[in-house]
This record gives C-alpha cells, structure tokens and sequence, in this order.
C-alpha cells in the first residue's frame, strides 16, 4: 500500500470564507500515483473547518446566515473564550461544520455524488492556515 501526504496552505484576507479546494485536492491525488483507496482531507486548525457540499452561491450565503445565528461573532463579551481572543464563535462555527472528510478514489478519481465538492470553511481568518490531504491505496 502506498501513502502520500501534503498540506494545503490557506491565508483569507476576511474572517470567514467557504472555498472550493476540491482542484487541488484532486491534484494531490494525481501528484500521489494512487488509483483505489481513500483520501483524508482535514483542517489542521481549531478554528477552521473540511465538508462537502454543493458548490452553490445560495447555499453558501444560508451557511454564513444560519452559522451566525447559531454562534454569533458578537457580542464577543457573550464568550468566556474572548477573555483571550475574539474568536470563540469561530470555534463553534467548526464544530458544527466539521473537522474533515473522507473521500473514496476510484480509478484515479475522487469518487463523489453529482453535486459533492470538498471545502475549506474559514471561521477565523486574516492569518496562514493549513489543511492535511492524506492519502492511502494503491
């Protein structure tokens, strides 16, 4: 069996944002020679999230509504957290998104639903962050 591994490195210049990394996810795969196994793809941050979903504007503005309601950036001084940064809500935000997925390859392919596409979800932005791509198989 062989095994590849690379991080992806992220630096958004807003304090949140959801981005399609499945290109380069999928150029991980090409660069590891690896046709049947599986993928891990995981946020190496606590304050950052790895999902999948459909690559859809509209849905994307309802995760951003609906995770700010769900843990609101402010007022920061709700957050016992913020007695030392302002960004416990980012830390709730990736518990609800996730830490990482799984993904099956398939002849040399990331193996997905019609719609599925894997994503970086930003909850605390404005500085360098990375994500682990794993890969096992043959």
């Amino acid at each position: 069996m062989k095994s590849y591994r690379k991080e992806l490195w992220f630096e958004v210049p807003t304090r949140r944002a959801l981005i399609n990394i499945t290109p380069e996810v999928q150029s991980c795969l090409d660069e590891s020679g690896i046709s049947e196994g599986l993928c891990l793809i995981n946020a190496m941050h606590i304050t950052a999230s790895v999902f999948i979903n459909d690559d859809e504007s509209g849905l994307h503005h309802d995760y951003e509504v609906w995770l700010e309601k769900l843990a609101p950036h402010e007022p920061v001084s709700q957050y016992r957290h913020n007695g030392y940064e302002d960004n416990a809500d980012a830390h709730m935000k990736r518990q609800i998104m996730g830490r990482e997925v799984v993904v099956a390859i398939t002849d040399g392919q990331l193996d997905f639903g019609t719609w599925e596409r894997i994503f970086y979800g930003e909850f605390d932005g404005r500085r360098k962050k990375r994500v682990l791509v794993k890969i096992i198989g043959e």
